[in-house]
Order: structure tokens, then C-alpha cells, then sequence
């Protein structure tokens, strides 16, 4: 691709790391960009840099946040004896969508997987384990994705928290086995999490 600019060039090339957007793509984004008032592009420019300099990790749950503990677990109308344990911020986007759950979120920031380096030290499982440890939890709710990745880091929590007296469920397979929980539908979500059964029952017994 030819460009009359390195200027565009640069910003084609820029836009073009984002996921999902080609070179193709971008070069369309960067047109579009040049062609709106300067207050517009002004705008974007300074909502993408409070963006990466503000927006930080709640200290609770991991759930990304403006201040140092988000609205959510800052809600005193929530249920602060249920956790729902999710891999990352688009699955709380998600189950909030549906308006089917009024407890906490543990954002683990991932799944456990071997093939890909990541082990459980690479996740927030410890500061799971740390709210655990206070005593107010009574249910953890699994909510990753039916993989193979989202079974083994349910289980490794699982055996984790044995020792502890809590209900440990997780969500109803009304997901796919192989979706992504941020893909499902509102309505097929909001059923999963209420019709959430007991992990223990989806163990295969020998």
C-alpha cells in the first residue's frame, strides 16, 4: 500500500495494531479522522489518554475501574456474599447486561493455560483466595468460558477452597461448550446464572 503522506502512513500503521482492524480499515478510520473538525479529533485524542493514564484495577475485584474501588463492589445494594468468578471485563459487561445478578465479580484476568504460559501464578487466584479467607463469601460462582482452559482453572479453584464452607456452583450449560461467555445472548446468560448448578454435579465420576 502507497501512501502520498508518511504522516497517514504512521496512523494507518498505528490503527492497524488494534484487533480485528486491518490495514484496509484502518486507512479508511484515518480518513475519516482527517476529515472531522479538529475539536472532534481533540476529543478522541484526550478520552484515549484519561483512557490509559486513569482507568486502573479495582483493589476488590479486578473489575477495571475510575477509582480505587469500583461501583460495583462500592454498591451497598449488592450481594457481598456471592462472588461470580469471571476471566476478564467484558464477561461483568456481559452478565450485567442481563440484570440477572446482583453479587460481586473476582476478575481472574485470564484462564489457565499451559500451552500459552499461563499458569495460576499468572492470575488473580491468591486475591481470590484472600477475600475468601474473611469469612463473608458463601457462594462462588464459575462463570468461564465452557473450554477446556475454563474447566481446568475452575477445577484448580475448586480444590482450592474445599477447605472453606462455601457453595460452589457454577453457571448452567444453556452456553455452548466452546463459547465465550461474551458472546452469548442476554437472555441465554441471564437463564445460566440463574439456573447455576452445584460444581461438584458436572465432575465426571469414575
Amino acid at each position: 500500500m502507497e501512501f502520498s503522506s508518511k504522516l497517514l502512513e504512521q496512523a494507518v500503521e498505528e490503527i492497524s495494531q488494534l484487533p480485528g482492524i486491518g490495514k484496509r480499515t484502518a486507512l479508511r478510520l484515518a480518513l475519516h479522522l482527517l476529515k472531522l473538525p479538529t475539536e472532534n479529533t481533540s476529543r478522541l485524542t484526550k478520552a484515549l489518554e484519561q483512557l490509559k493514564e486513569k482507568v486502573k484495577l479495582c483493589a476488590s475485584c479486578y473489575n477495571i475501574s475510575d477509582a480505587p474501588i469500583c461501583y460495583i463492589c462500592s454498591n451497598p445494594k449488592r450481594d457481598k456474599s456471592t462472588i461470580c468468578v469471571v476471566e476478564d471485563i467484558r464477561d461483568v459487561m456481559a452478565i450485567e447486561n442481563t440484570g440477572q445478578f446482583r453479587g460481586l465479580y473476582h476478575v481472574l484476568g485470564g484462564k489457565i493455560s499451559p500451552i500459552e504460559g499461563v499458569g495460576p501464578q499468572d492470575l488473580y487466584i491468591e486475591a481470590l483466595m484472600d477475600r475468601i479467607k474473611q469469612g463473608e463469601i458463601k457462594e462462588l460462582i464459575f462463570a468461564l468460558s465452557s473450554t477446556m482452559e475454563g474447566d481446568t482453572t475452575n477445577f484448580y479453584i475448586y480444590r482450592k477452597v474445599q477447605d472453606f464452607d462455601l457453595k460452589v456452583s457454577t453457571i448452567a450449560r444453556g452456553i455452548s461448550v466452546g463459547d465465550e461467555l461474551e458472546y452469548a445472548d442476554e437472555v441465554t446468560l441471564g437463564r445460566s446464572i440463574m439456573d447455576r448448578v452445584l460444581f461438584e454435579r458436572t465432575l465426571k465420576k469414575d
